[in-house]
């Protein structure tokens, strides 16, 4: 049980990390110019926490677990990319359906982002599970 929660605290504090910096400073331009008249003077912590909570836990059951206990690490890599890619789609597809004016090359962006940000933090929980089978 100890490697799995160490696994899933890896994955929450990879993603958060590299989310508040894409967030915070990398993407924070691009996010005002395309959406800005949408977003909130300040977020909405709960709903961020309940976020950053939840999607390790994804990455946990649909990559890392199912495929943690083989050496080659492609198997993880691959999941953990296609999960990413498929909850961001699933988030921009839905806002350029639904909201006026919402940028496509924002979408293209972001669901980019996802599938990198998802395979990094499955990449992460995969390394610690390793760590734990090593000894």
């Amino acid at each position: 049980m100890a490697k799995f929660l160490s696994a899933y605290a890896a994955i929450f504090l990879v993603m958060l990390a590299i989310d508040m910096l894409w967030l915070g400073v990398i993407a924070k331009p691009l996010y005002q110019q395309g959406i800005g008249h949408l977003m909130a003077a300040k977020p909405n912590l709960v709903a961020a926490g309940l976020f950053y909570v939840i999607f390790p836990i994804g990455l946990m059951f649909f990559a890392v677990t199912p495929y943690g206990v083989f050496p080659d690490w492609s198997r993880v890599l691959i999941s953990a990319a296609v999960f990413g890619f498929f909850a961001y789609a699933t988030y921009d597809l839905t806002n350029l359906a639904i909201m006026k004016n919402w940028p496509l090359s924002l979408s293209l962006i972001d669901v980019a982002w996802g599938t990198f940000a998802s395979t990094v933090s499955a990449a992460a929980g995969k390394f610690v599970l390793d760590r734990f089978a090593a000894g």
